[in-house]
């Protein structure tokens, strides 16, 4: 191509990019994220971008038919990608609209008059210890709705769990055998609670590490009004960071994985009547309940095959968009694994079950595609992650060209699409989506999750019910070698092809226009996604910490002396205390806001003030926890801040260089 033409093309990519980026800067100036027609607007110019894209794919960037190598990875690659994209557009359709129910909430509150429904709050645990099912039950006991009972569902057996209920006036269950999982012990449950002479009207399901806010039941029994609404679906917060967040020490500034379809898909689905049960967090009518015959065991997800057992028997599920629980997010990267693929497995479970989209039921048409969406979203997006990382290495290692594009080419069509996306997403979803972040957390788990979609859409029945661990041991860094193995060994080959590729020309095959420059680029991006893995399997030390806490106020009493001091960190066990430095061993008492006054001992200094041990009492230690887990905001960030996150993926690499 000659030089002048080449160049014109260029400028004429710059200027269509040019125009999309200063079309997405106006955009928070005019677009109202809860007007549906503002958001149906924004997601069809993202919808015709990307046809317009993966119709360029499709017509000018494969290679020839034949049968040949160069085909097969082109066109396989284009058939990842087109499979991507029709699940991207499914959810595109999807975010066009939205429903926040928090005004429907105030206006209906109390709305039973008088006397309170009767709720029965079932609390499933398995094998969580003393430390994590604790703070529950005392949550759950704080709650500010009277007329309720809390139920512990165990399991496992164990008579200690048994003793510790009886002491705290909470009705402890067991059942002979664990047939069914968390859903059989749950209809266990369900069937003991129909025994009583008054059975609940209302079932609330909290996991054995959920903490409810004080006001969960009642803010969830205000959109009971509607007498065809049968579960009440609430987000989910966690009051620590997930592993990616923790172990490339990003936490205070970029928001958990699942923040994503908590605060912005499940309203978005709910806006279509479509949001779904997600176990935990959850209240549920006993009518309805036992209207389908309990909680269905078909699935190792059963929460969303109950949300469709239900809309099959004519009920229906709504989302109320509040930060009402707060729980324990998986600490471990094989624990955030296993659960994530649990998921994708039961979902494969439904679509091949009863209640899937091609069976003769009961189901709407958007329910259908509910499931289908779902498929999509776990069949798609992981496999095509992996295809991504892997392609190149084509290029490098046996000179196949998987995307024959020129550069101005591909920011016309592909960088357009790619900008427009992420202005859209900067202004429905500010600071959801960091492009390299987000491929780091759909890569670490791409291999488990794909394996488990294809096993479950093919092989649906004998899996068992794996558990997320919870709490344990986590004082020492661990490096996971078998998570990282592969993507070590894909970053050691993108590094090395590019690096022979660079600087041997022979190596990589030598394009006559500028097709290299693409799959350099694509290359390096791929070697900063991978380098980000590969530091993520590094597991770093965590001690408990609850990531809402704010510094506050506390008035320290000695022999002699009373003063007022910052509190920069506060547990169960200990607090640090900034101002006046006193003598270790040093005993005195810490009255707090609500909780009164606790014995303390000073245990060591720190750089401005002390380290003290707390020796509450039980009500105390009680009164500590309702303060940490059942009261205030949402924990957690909910946006990412670029500063905050370069400095902390600094600090990470700093950290990984002295060790």
């Amino acid at each position: 191509m000659p030089t002048f033409f080449y160049l014109s093309e260029l400028g004429s990519s710059a200027v269509h990019l040019l125009l999309v980026l200063g079309a997405g800067l106006i955009l928070p100036y005019w677009v109202d994220i809860r007007n549906n027609m503002h958001r149906t607007i924004l997601l069809t110019g993202t919808f015709v971008l990307a046809m317009r894209y993966i119709w360029w794919r499709g017509a000018e960037t494969l290679s020839p038919v034949g049968l040949s190598f160069d085909m097969l990875a082109s066109w396989s690659l284009f058939a990842f990608e087109l499979l991507a994209m029709i699940g991207s557009v499914s959810s595109l359709a999807i975010m066009s609209r939205l429903r926040l129910r928090s005004a429907e909430a105030d206006a209906h509150a109390g709305w039973w008059g008088e006397n309170e429904p009767r709720v029965a709050i079932l609390i499933a645990t398995y094998n969580e210890e003393l430390d994590v099912l604790e703070r529950t039950i005392v949550g759950a006991q704080a709650l500010r709705h009277k007329n309720k009972e809390v139920l512990v569902l165990d399991d496992s057996r164990r008579d200690w769990l048994r003793d510790y209920c009886a002491s705290q006036g909470v009705r402890y269950m067991r059942r002979p055998d664990n047939k069914g999982s968390k859903a059989g012990n749950i209809n266990h449950a369900l069937d003991r609670l129909a025994e009583d002479p008054v059975p609940p009207e209302f079932v609330a399901v909290l996991d054995a590490d959920f903490v409810p806010h004080r006001g969960f039941i009642s803010r969830c029994l205000a959109l009971f009004h509607d007498p065809a609404v049968g579960l009440v679906q609430t987000p989910q917060h966690f009051f620590n960071a997930d592993p990616i967040q923790h172990n490339l020490g990003i936490s205070r500034f970029y928001p958990d994985e699942q923040r994503f379809f908590f605060d912005h898909m499940q309203p978005s689905r709910d806006g279509w009547g479509i949001s779904f049960c997600c176990g935990t967090s959850s209240v549920c009518r006993w009518t309805a309940l036992r209207n389908i015959g309990g909680l269905p065991t078909e699935s190792v997800t059963e929460d969303f095959m109950l949300t469709l057992d239900l809309q099959n028997k004519g009920w229906t599920s709504v989302y109320l968009s509040e930060p009402l629980t707060e729980g324990l997010a998986p600490e471990g990267l094989k624990e955030y694994v296993t659960q994530r693929a649990r998921w994708c497995l039961g979902l494969m479970q439904i679509a091949r079950s009863r209640l899937g989209p091609l069976a003769p039921n009961n189901l709407r048409l958007r329910d259908r595609w509910s499931v289908v969406d779902s498929v999509l979203f776990w069949m798609t997006s992981f496999p095509f992650r992996l295809a991504v990382v892997v392609y190149p290495l084509l290029y490098w290692y046996f000179g196949t060209t998987v995307v024959n594009a020129s550069l101005p080419d591909v920011l016309t069509f592909f960088g357009c699409f790619f900008l427009w996306s992420q202005m859209v997403q900067r202004v429905l979803m500010p600071g959801m989506v960091v492009p390299i972040l987000h491929d780091v957390g759909q890569l670490i788990g791409a291999i488990p999750i794909s394996r488990a979609a294809f096993t479950g859409l093919f092989r649906p029945k004998g899996h068992p019910f794996s558990v997320t661990a919870k709490g344990g041991d986590r004082t020492e860094v661990i490096v996971q070698w078998r998570m990282m193995a592969p993507f070590l060994t894909l970053l050691i080959l993108t590094v090395l092809g590019l690096t022979l590729g660079i600087v041997f020309d022979r190596f990589a095959y030598n394009d006559a226009g500028d097709g290299k420059w693409v799959v350099i680029f694509w290359t390096i991006y791929n070697a900063l996604v991978l380098s980000m893995t590969v530091l993520a399997c590094v597991e770093l030390p965590r001690r408990e910490r609850h990531i809402a806490d704010l510094p506050d106020r506390g008035i320290l009493v000695t022999p002699g002396d009373v003063r007022c001091h910052w509190i920069s960190s506060l547990t169960i066990e200990e607090a640090q205390l900034r101002g006046k430095i006193y003598d270790v061993g040093m005993e005195g008492t810490l009255r707090l806001q609500d909780v009164g006054d606790i014995s303390v001992e000073v245990i060591a200094p720190t750089v401005d003030g002390n380290r003290v041990r707390l020796k509450p009492t039980a009500a105390q230690r009680e009164a500590l926890l309702v303060r940490f887990y059942a009261e205030g905001a949402a924990p957690g960030t909910e946006r990412a801040q670029l500063g905050g996150l370069l400095a902390g993926l600094g600090n990470r690499l700093t950290f990984s260089a002295r060790r």
